[in-house]
Order: C-alpha cells, then sequence, then structure tokens
C-alpha cells in the first residue's frame, strides 16, 4: 500500500515552506516515525517523519522548491520493509541531450551529484555541473544553486567599471522578515519613548551574588532577569501594553509570556518564556539561555515562537547605543535594550560617573497613549535604580 507523505500544518499565519533537505533518497528502506525530509518556513525549520515503515519510491518535490500546507512530498511503499525484500526501483532514462556543442559537459554531468531538476536545467542550458558548488545534503547541486549562478552571470554581463558584484538569493525567513516589517509600518502607528536608566545597583547586586548565583543554580546571574523582571511588573501596572487588538476590541492579556529577541545567521527571531511572572530569576536565565541556544542551532520549535505578549530586545549586545524597537505584531509593546555605557549624570547635586543604558519602549499609538507610554518606562527606569523593589513588590 502507498502512504503520501504531505506537508503538514505549519504554524498560524504560515501557509508556505521550502524543501530544504531531503535526508533519504528514492529507493531507500525508512522507519515509521523517521525523520525523512526538512523543511524550511519563515521561523524555524521543520522535521517531516515518514507515515509508516516501507521504501521510498518517489519524491515528488525537489530541494529548493516551494510548497502548500497539504501538499504531497513523496510517497512511501509498505510492501516493501527491509533491504532484503527491496528492490532498485527502476529509473527513468533521462533522454539524450540534444546540445552537441560541449558533449564533454553533459558526460561528466551525469556522474555529478545533483537533483533530477538541475540536471534538466543543466542539459537545457549546457551547463558544466562540475563547475557548480551544491547546497543540498553532501554537496548535491539543487535547481536553486543554478538559479543563483544564472542571476550572478546576468549581474557579471551588466556590470559597469565601478567593480564585481554579487546576488545573494534571500532565504525565506529574510524574505518573510522584510514582508512583515513593511506591513508593521503599514498596519500600525508605532512610536517610541525613551529614557536612561542608572544600572550601579544591578551591576552591584551581580557583583556581590555572583559567584554564589552560580554554584547555586550553574548558571550566571545575568542582566535579563532584572530586565524581564522589571518589564513584568511593569506590565501589571499597565495592562494595556499586555494586550491585542483584534479588530474593534481590546484583549487584555492576564498572562505574561515574554518574547526575547535573538540574532541569528538567517535573521532575528523572537522565541517566547513563558510565565515570566512566575518564574525566579535562575529559571529566566536558564529558560532565555536555553531559547536562545535553541534557536541558534536551528532546533527552536514552531510553539517556541507563538503566544508572546510582550517582547524585550537588546541591541546592547553589539555596540548600539541608541535604536527603535519595531513591533512584533499581535503585540503592542516593545522594550529595547542598549549598550551600558559610562558617563557623567547628576546625583544629589553633585556630577558623578555611572554606567547608564538608554532604553526605549516602542508602541502602537492606536492603542497605547503617550502619557501611559512614559510612565510604563518610568515605572521600568525606577524598578532598575532600585531592584530591591522587586523583592517586595512594591
Amino acid at each position: 500500500m502507498l502512504h503520501e507523505i504531505i506537508v503538514p500544518d505549519l504554524a498560524e499565519s504560515t501557509v508556505e515552506a521550502t524543501v530544504s533537505t531531503w535526508l533519504k533518497k528514492s529507493g531507500d528502506i525508512v522507519d515509521e516515525g523517521e525523520v525523512i525530509i526538512e523543511l524550511d518556513t519563515d521561523k524555524v525549520s521543520l522535521e517531516v517523519v515518514s507515515p509508516t515503515s516501507g521504501q521510498l519510491i518517489e519524491i515528488i518535490k525537489d530541494t529548493g522548491e516551494t510548497v502548500n500546507v497539504g501538499e504531497l512530498l513523496g510517497k512511501v511503499d509498505d510492501s516493501v520493509s527491509s533491504p532484503a525484500k527491496s528492490e532498485k526501483p527502476a529509473t527513468k532514462k533521462e533522454p539524450k541531450s540534444q546540445v552537441t556543442e560541449n558533449p564533454k559537459t553533459n558526460s561528466s554531468n551525469s556522474e555529478i551529484s545533483a537533483t533530477p531538476v538541475a540536471k534538466k536545467m543543466a542539459e537545457k542550458g549546457n551547463i558544466d555541473l562540475t563547475k557548480i558548488k551544491g547546497s543540498g545534503p553532501n554537496g548535491k547541486i539543487t535547481k536553486n544553486d543554478l538559479e543563483n549562478k544564472n542571476d550572478i552571470e546576468k549581474v557579471s554581463a551588466t556590470s559597469t567599471s565601478s567593480g564585481p558584484e554579487e546576488v545573494i538569493k534571500l532565504s525565506r525567513r529574510r524574505i518573510t522578515i522584510a514582508k512583515r516589517l513593511k506591513e508593521v509600518q503599514s498596519d500600525t502607528v508605532m512610536t517610541t519613548t525613551y529614557n536612561e536608566v542608572d544600572l550601579s545597583s544591578v551591576i552591584s547586586i551581580r557583583k556581590k551574588f555572583q559567584d554564589q548565583f552560580v554554584e547555586k543554580h550553574g548558571v550566571k546571574l545575568g542582566f535579563m532577569s532584572f530586565f524581564v523582571k522589571a518589564t513584568v511588573n511593569a506590565l501589571q501596572s499597565f495592562p494595556h501594553l499586555n494586550s491585542e487588538l483584534y479588530q474593534d476590541e481590546l484583549i487584555l492579556k492576564k498572562y505574561y509570556d515574554m518574547g526575547i529577541a535573538v540574532a541569528t545567521e538567517e535573521g532575528l527571531v523572537v522565541p517566547v518564556l513563558r510565565e515570566a511572572d512566575k518564574k525566579s530569576s535562575a529559571e529566566i536565565e536558564k529558560g532565555i539561555a536555553d531559547l536562545a541556544t535553541k534557536a541558534r542551532e536551528r532546533k527552536i520549535t514552531l510553539e517556541e515562537l507563538q503566544g508572546g505578549t510582550f517582547s524585550i530586545t537588546n541591541g546592547g549586545v553589539f555596540g548600539s547605543l541608541m535604536s527603535t524597537p519595531l513591533l512584533n505584531p499581535p503585540q503592542v509593546g516593545i522594550l529595547g535594550m542598549h549598550k551600558i555605557q559610562e558617563k557623567p549624570i547628576a546625583v544629589n547635586g553633585e556630577v558623578a560617573i555611572r554606567p547608564v543604558m538608554v532604553l526605549a519602549v516602542t508602541y502602537d499609538h492606536r492603542i497605547i497613549d503617550g502619557a501611559m507610554a512614559v510612565q510604563f518606562l518610568v515605572r521600568i527606569k525606577n524598578l532598575l535604580e532600585d531592584p530591591f523593589q522587586l523583592l517586595i513588590d512594591a
């Protein structure tokens, strides 16, 4: 009996994916539940498993192709359950090339590891595959590799005396990031308010208790636990910033799932720290570290990227002194952290050098008034400058 491998449900508002890697080739024996294909969505990489044990008899969607939810990827025959029983599937004969200008190219191409689509493209365009670097599994050449080559050649043919240029095909994630940033600007009224915070007390506490904290919890006491706790406290005082606008209704959320922006090679992702209001400092630090590692290693799940109520982003790790964070819809607020820099400030009528950070809160002005956003940020500032308030829930 034949079983279909289909594109599973991806995520809320995600309907497309790109075939990233086939881990098995046509004719291979697979086990039920075994990962056989990886898909790239705009958010994460998704593993698709075999629906049954048997032989993968047909690959319908090649590496690099765009697929939709419910679309057929391939087929598995459950009547073949072991290598001893399996027979090598009949392969369709490729038509002999009609191109005679470079017979050596076609001969060498037959020995190169490439997808069927890529080989047909090479044959049609008389392309020597030995000169193409493959991006597929084990260096297999894909349709995208040839398309990228064609794009680069087009640019080279039209380049001016200014110098060589290179065309790089955008990943699905980067394309989606660009699209959504444009949508955010079109669909919301983003406004940002700024303030400065003196982090002397936070730094002093970290220095005093760092060794003890590491010994007890096995993780460093970072800045993020202070910022998360202060943000949750401020959201409880100003609940409109922990809401979502749906048509003509405002949904106030009584739970606090913090989105923590993480920079990866393919762009920014925002995994969610669940129930941040119920977590200890150690749990916050461990939770954020775990999410960041999974995001950078492309092991983050769709569930871990959904449902955040408010976000925090830290441009300071890259040296940013001030920036305007962009909203992560449908959230209506985001806190931006920046680099800590020593600077002179007035303290009790005298000038003192203190570690200062610029804080920024971007909010949707359709819902949040300026006065509320300013008070929200001042609340965070006051809690960070006197963090002992967090201990007594002042």
